[in-house]
Protein backbone atom coordinates (compact mmCIF):
# COMPACT_ATOMS: atom_id res chain seq x y z
CA UNK A 1 0.00 0.00 0.00
CA UNK A 2 1.62 3.31 -1.16
CA UNK A 3 1.48 6.27 1.50
CA UNK A 4 -1.10 8.31 1.30
CA UNK A 5 0.08 11.88 1.70
CA UNK A 6 -2.87 14.98 3.26
CA UNK A 7 -1.99 18.82 3.26
CA UNK A 8 -4.87 20.00 5.52
CA UNK A 9 -6.12 18.67 8.92
CA UNK A 10 -9.42 19.92 8.02
CA UNK A 11 -12.05 17.11 6.37
CA UNK A 12 -9.77 14.23 6.35
CA UNK A 13 -11.77 10.68 5.58
CA UNK A 14 -12.17 8.35 8.28
CA UNK A 15 -8.91 6.38 6.90
CA UNK A 16 -6.85 9.43 7.22
CA UNK A 17 -7.95 9.35 11.54
CA UNK A 18 -6.84 7.37 14.14
CA UNK A 19 -2.97 7.50 13.88
CA UNK A 20 0.02 6.45 15.98
CA UNK A 21 1.80 10.12 14.59
CA UNK A 22 5.46 10.61 14.95
CA UNK A 23 5.70 14.62 15.34
CA UNK A 24 8.95 16.74 13.69
CA UNK A 25 10.53 18.19 10.63
CA UNK A 26 12.32 15.01 9.44
CA UNK A 27 15.03 16.97 7.54
CA UNK A 28 17.30 14.25 6.54
CA UNK A 29 14.93 11.33 7.77
CA UNK A 30 18.15 10.23 9.89
CA UNK A 31 18.39 7.36 11.94
CA UNK A 32 17.40 9.64 15.41
CA UNK A 33 13.85 10.10 13.06
CA UNK A 34 13.65 6.38 12.73
CA UNK A 35 13.75 5.93 16.49
CA UNK A 36 10.29 8.24 16.80
CA UNK A 37 9.07 6.92 14.22
CA UNK A 38 9.55 3.13 15.81
CA UNK A 39 8.40 4.69 19.32
CA UNK A 40 5.00 5.68 17.81
CA UNK A 41 4.69 2.28 16.14
CA UNK A 42 5.59 0.02 19.11
CA UNK A 43 3.31 2.07 21.62
CA UNK A 44 0.14 1.38 19.18
CA UNK A 45 1.17 -1.48 16.29
CA UNK A 46 -2.56 -1.48 15.86
CA UNK A 47 -3.11 1.76 14.70
CA UNK A 48 -1.53 3.50 10.97
CA UNK A 49 1.92 4.35 11.32
CA UNK A 50 1.75 8.40 10.54
CA UNK A 51 4.27 11.31 10.25
CA UNK A 52 3.24 15.07 10.98
CA UNK A 53 5.23 17.41 9.38
CA UNK A 54 5.59 20.70 7.67
CA UNK A 55 6.55 22.84 4.03
CA UNK A 56 8.20 24.81 3.89
CA UNK A 57 10.32 24.27 6.95
CA UNK A 58 9.88 26.83 9.81
CA UNK A 59 13.35 28.16 9.57
CA UNK A 60 12.65 28.30 6.03
CA UNK A 61 9.46 30.56 6.13
CA UNK A 62 10.84 32.53 9.16
CA UNK A 63 13.91 33.36 8.01
CA UNK A 64 13.77 33.45 4.56
CA UNK A 65 17.09 35.18 3.77
CA UNK A 66 19.33 32.14 5.03
CA UNK A 67 21.39 30.08 2.57
CA UNK A 68 19.64 26.64 1.84
CA UNK A 69 20.19 24.54 4.21
CA UNK A 70 17.71 21.08 3.73
CA UNK A 71 18.89 17.61 3.43
CA UNK A 72 15.65 16.38 1.95
CA UNK A 73 13.14 18.16 0.27
CA UNK A 74 9.63 17.38 0.37
CA UNK A 75 9.39 14.79 -2.50
CA UNK A 76 12.78 12.74 -0.76
CA UNK A 77 11.46 13.39 2.75
CA UNK A 78 8.39 11.81 1.11
CA UNK A 79 10.30 8.74 -0.11
CA UNK A 80 12.52 7.79 2.63
CA UNK A 81 9.47 8.27 5.00
CA UNK A 82 7.68 5.59 3.09
CA UNK A 83 10.77 3.10 3.05
CA UNK A 84 10.54 3.23 6.69
CA UNK A 85 6.78 2.24 6.61
CA UNK A 86 5.11 5.29 7.13
CA UNK A 87 1.26 5.17 5.66
CA UNK A 88 0.25 8.25 6.01
CA UNK A 89 2.21 11.39 5.66
CA UNK A 90 0.26 15.02 7.45
CA UNK A 91 2.76 17.54 5.43
CA UNK A 92 1.25 21.01 6.51
CA UNK A 93 1.74 23.84 4.77
CA UNK A 94 3.61 26.23 7.37
CA UNK A 95 1.80 29.99 6.13
CA UNK A 96 1.35 32.74 8.33
CA UNK A 97 -1.76 31.39 9.33
CA UNK A 98 0.02 28.17 10.67
CA UNK A 99 2.62 29.96 12.39
CA UNK A 100 0.18 32.01 14.42
CA UNK A 101 -1.68 29.05 15.70
CA UNK A 102 -0.99 28.85 19.68
CA UNK A 103 0.08 25.76 21.31
CA UNK A 104 -3.05 24.95 22.93
CA UNK A 105 -4.74 25.31 19.29
CA UNK A 106 -2.08 23.03 17.62
CA UNK A 107 -2.70 20.07 20.25
CA UNK A 108 -7.26 20.67 20.23
CA UNK A 109 -7.68 21.70 16.50
CA UNK A 110 -5.16 20.16 14.52
CA UNK A 111 -4.06 16.68 16.90
CA UNK A 112 -7.33 15.80 18.53
CA UNK A 113 -10.39 17.52 16.33
CA UNK A 114 -8.36 17.29 13.51
CA UNK A 115 -5.86 13.73 12.49
CA UNK A 116 -7.61 12.43 15.34
CA UNK A 117 -4.51 10.75 16.66
CA UNK A 118 -4.30 8.24 19.39
CA UNK A 119 -0.76 8.89 20.01
CA UNK A 120 2.25 10.81 19.29
CA UNK A 121 5.80 10.58 19.57
CA UNK A 122 8.59 13.26 19.15
CA UNK A 123 12.14 14.13 20.42
CA UNK A 124 12.82 15.93 23.85
CA UNK A 125 13.47 19.27 22.18
CA UNK A 126 9.53 19.28 19.92
CA UNK A 127 8.38 22.83 20.26
CA UNK A 128 5.36 23.95 18.76
CA UNK A 129 2.38 26.83 18.05
CA UNK A 130 2.82 30.57 17.95
CA UNK A 131 6.81 31.65 18.92
CA UNK A 132 7.08 28.07 20.24
CA UNK A 133 5.01 28.45 23.10
CA UNK A 134 4.73 24.72 23.38
CA UNK A 135 6.90 21.88 24.69
CA UNK A 136 6.82 18.54 25.47
CA UNK A 137 5.78 19.31 29.04
CA UNK A 138 2.96 21.42 28.04
CA UNK A 139 2.28 18.34 25.04
CA UNK A 140 2.21 15.52 27.90
CA UNK A 141 -0.37 17.57 29.78
CA UNK A 142 -3.00 18.20 27.02
CA UNK A 143 -2.81 14.99 25.36
CA UNK A 144 -3.45 13.23 28.82
CA UNK A 145 -6.34 15.11 29.45
CA UNK A 146 -7.43 14.87 25.96
CA UNK A 147 -6.71 10.58 25.98
CA UNK A 148 -4.02 10.75 23.97
CA UNK A 149 -0.90 8.27 24.32
CA UNK A 150 2.68 10.14 24.21
CA UNK A 151 6.04 9.10 23.98
CA UNK A 152 9.03 11.09 24.44
CA UNK A 153 11.73 9.59 22.67
CA UNK A 154 15.83 10.12 23.88
CA UNK A 155 18.22 11.22 21.41
CA UNK A 156 20.14 8.49 18.95
CA UNK A 157 23.83 8.50 20.01
CA UNK A 158 26.77 7.66 18.89
CA UNK A 159 30.78 8.17 20.06
CA UNK A 160 30.65 11.96 19.21
CA UNK A 161 26.89 12.67 20.38
CA UNK A 162 23.62 13.02 19.37
CA UNK A 163 22.25 12.40 15.76
CA UNK A 164 20.84 15.60 14.24
CA UNK A 165 20.30 16.97 11.01
CA UNK A 166 22.52 19.99 12.01
CA UNK A 167 25.70 17.56 12.34
CA UNK A 168 24.77 15.66 9.50
CA UNK A 169 24.90 19.46 7.61
CA UNK A 170 27.99 19.78 9.21
CA UNK A 171 29.71 16.54 7.93
CA UNK A 172 28.54 17.17 4.23
CA UNK A 173 29.84 20.87 4.33
CA UNK A 174 33.19 19.46 5.25
CA UNK A 175 33.09 17.03 2.47
CA UNK A 176 32.40 13.53 4.29
CA UNK A 177 29.20 12.13 2.76
CA UNK A 178 30.46 8.65 4.31
CA UNK A 179 29.88 9.87 7.40
CA UNK A 180 26.45 11.68 6.73
CA UNK A 181 25.20 8.26 5.03
CA UNK A 182 25.87 6.74 8.80
CA UNK A 183 23.87 9.02 10.44
CA UNK A 184 21.11 9.28 8.27
CA UNK A 185 21.65 5.25 7.47
CA UNK A 186 21.17 6.01 3.52
CA UNK A 187 23.69 7.77 1.27
CA UNK A 188 22.34 11.69 1.26
CA UNK A 189 20.55 12.58 -1.53
CA UNK A 190 20.20 15.49 -3.74
CA UNK A 191 17.21 15.58 -5.94
CA UNK A 192 15.91 17.71 -8.33
CA UNK A 193 15.04 17.91 -12.25
CA UNK A 194 17.18 17.60 -14.47
CA UNK A 195 17.82 20.87 -16.91
CA UNK A 196 20.12 22.01 -19.97
CA UNK A 197 23.23 22.69 -19.36
CA UNK A 198 25.71 24.53 -21.72
CA UNK A 199 26.88 21.41 -23.16
CA UNK A 200 30.38 21.75 -22.61
CA UNK A 201 31.14 18.24 -20.81
CA UNK A 202 29.40 16.09 -23.64
CA UNK A 203 31.88 18.67 -25.94
CA UNK A 204 34.58 16.76 -24.21
CA UNK A 205 33.33 13.50 -23.91
CA UNK A 206 31.63 13.41 -20.74
CA UNK A 207 28.22 14.26 -21.37
CA UNK A 208 26.25 15.60 -17.75
CA UNK A 209 23.11 15.52 -16.08
CA UNK A 210 22.55 18.77 -14.33
CA UNK A 211 20.65 19.32 -11.30
CA UNK A 212 20.16 22.94 -9.59
CA UNK A 213 20.98 22.95 -5.88
CA UNK A 214 17.79 24.50 -5.32
CA UNK A 215 16.95 24.68 -1.61
CA UNK A 216 19.30 21.73 -0.59
CA UNK A 217 21.86 22.33 1.38
CA UNK A 218 25.19 22.89 -0.50
CA UNK A 219 28.15 20.00 -0.20
CA UNK A 220 31.37 20.64 0.25
CA UNK A 221 32.22 21.83 -3.60
CA UNK A 222 33.89 19.84 -5.60
CA UNK A 223 34.23 15.96 -6.93
CA UNK A 224 32.17 13.13 -6.27
CA UNK A 225 31.82 9.13 -6.76
CA UNK A 226 27.93 8.89 -7.19
CA UNK A 227 25.53 6.28 -8.21
CA UNK A 228 21.58 6.80 -9.34
CA UNK A 229 18.91 4.67 -10.21
CA UNK A 230 18.13 4.99 -13.94
CA UNK A 231 15.87 3.56 -16.19
CA UNK A 232 15.60 0.45 -13.31
CA UNK A 233 19.37 -0.03 -12.93
CA UNK A 234 21.71 1.74 -10.27
CA UNK A 235 24.34 3.57 -12.61
CA UNK A 236 27.50 4.85 -11.21
CA UNK A 237 29.19 7.79 -11.99
CA UNK A 238 31.02 11.13 -10.94
CA UNK A 239 30.00 14.25 -10.34
CA UNK A 240 31.01 18.19 -9.58
CA UNK A 241 29.29 20.95 -6.96
CA UNK A 242 30.17 23.67 -7.32
CA UNK A 243 30.39 27.25 -10.03
CA UNK A 244 32.46 25.50 -12.38
CA UNK A 245 35.51 27.97 -12.25
CA UNK A 246 37.05 27.13 -15.53
CA UNK A 247 34.06 27.87 -17.36
CA UNK A 248 32.79 30.83 -15.58
CA UNK A 249 30.04 29.54 -14.12
CA UNK A 250 27.82 31.61 -11.33
CA UNK A 251 25.22 29.52 -9.78
CA UNK A 252 26.00 26.21 -7.90
CA UNK A 253 24.95 22.95 -9.76
CA UNK A 254 25.14 19.09 -9.79
CA UNK A 255 26.79 18.09 -13.01
CA UNK A 256 27.05 14.00 -12.75
CA UNK A 257 28.18 12.11 -15.25
CA UNK A 258 27.11 8.33 -15.76
CA UNK A 259 29.49 5.15 -16.66
CA UNK A 260 27.85 2.95 -19.41
CA UNK A 261 24.94 5.01 -19.40
CA UNK A 262 23.28 6.59 -23.04
CA UNK A 263 20.05 8.21 -22.52
CA UNK A 264 18.04 11.83 -22.65
CA UNK A 265 17.23 12.43 -18.86
CA UNK A 266 16.29 16.46 -19.25
CA UNK A 267 13.02 16.80 -17.52
CA UNK A 268 13.40 13.87 -15.56
CA UNK A 269 13.39 14.32 -11.79
CA UNK A 270 16.56 12.60 -10.48
CA UNK A 271 18.25 11.60 -7.16
CA UNK A 272 21.85 11.29 -7.09
CA UNK A 273 23.45 9.56 -3.94
CA UNK A 274 26.77 11.20 -2.80
CA UNK A 275 28.87 8.20 -1.87
CA UNK A 276 32.39 9.82 -1.55
CA UNK A 277 34.15 13.19 -2.02
CA UNK A 278 37.11 13.09 -4.10
CA UNK A 279 38.84 16.33 -4.40
CA UNK A 280 37.88 20.31 -4.06
CA UNK A 281 36.77 21.64 -6.75
CA UNK A 282 39.50 23.92 -8.94
CA UNK A 283 40.12 26.33 -12.10
CA UNK A 284 41.95 24.49 -14.64
CA UNK A 285 44.20 26.27 -17.01
CA UNK A 286 42.40 24.71 -20.29
CA UNK A 287 39.69 22.35 -21.34
CA UNK A 288 42.37 19.75 -22.10
CA UNK A 289 43.88 20.09 -18.59
CA UNK A 290 40.14 19.56 -17.55
CA UNK A 291 38.94 16.85 -19.37
CA UNK A 292 42.53 15.00 -18.44
CA UNK A 293 41.26 15.54 -14.86
CA UNK A 294 37.60 14.25 -15.17
CA UNK A 295 39.27 10.83 -16.41
CA UNK A 296 41.40 10.91 -13.56
CA UNK A 297 38.11 11.47 -11.79
CA UNK A 298 36.09 9.03 -13.50
CA UNK A 299 38.91 5.98 -13.00
CA UNK A 300 38.97 6.62 -8.77
CA UNK A 301 34.89 6.56 -8.58
CA UNK A 302 34.83 3.57 -10.72
CA UNK A 303 37.57 2.13 -7.96
CA UNK A 304 35.91 3.32 -5.13
CA UNK A 305 32.58 2.48 -6.34
CA UNK A 306 33.09 -1.06 -6.79
CA UNK A 307 34.83 -1.77 -3.81
CA UNK A 308 31.21 -0.53 -1.88
CA UNK A 309 29.80 -3.59 -0.57
CA UNK A 310 27.26 -5.16 -3.50
CA UNK A 311 28.41 -2.88 -5.80
CA UNK A 312 27.11 0.34 -4.47
CA UNK A 313 23.91 -1.44 -4.89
Amino acid sequence: MRMKIYSDWRGLPAAARGASVALGNFDGVHTGHAAVLRAAHAARPDAPRAVLTFEPHPREFFRPQDPPFRLTLAAERAAALETLGVEILYQFPFDNEFAHLTAEDFVQEVLFKGIGAVHLSCGGDFAFGHRRGGDVAFLSARVETLGIGLSIVPPVTDAEGPVSSTRIRRLLQDGYPERAAQLLGRPCVIRGEVVHGDARGRGIGFPTANIQLSRHLEPQRGVYAVTARLADRLVKGVANIGLRPTVGGTQALLEAHFFDFEGDLYGRELSVQLRHFLREEQKFPSFDALKAQIARDAAQARRLLDALPGGAA
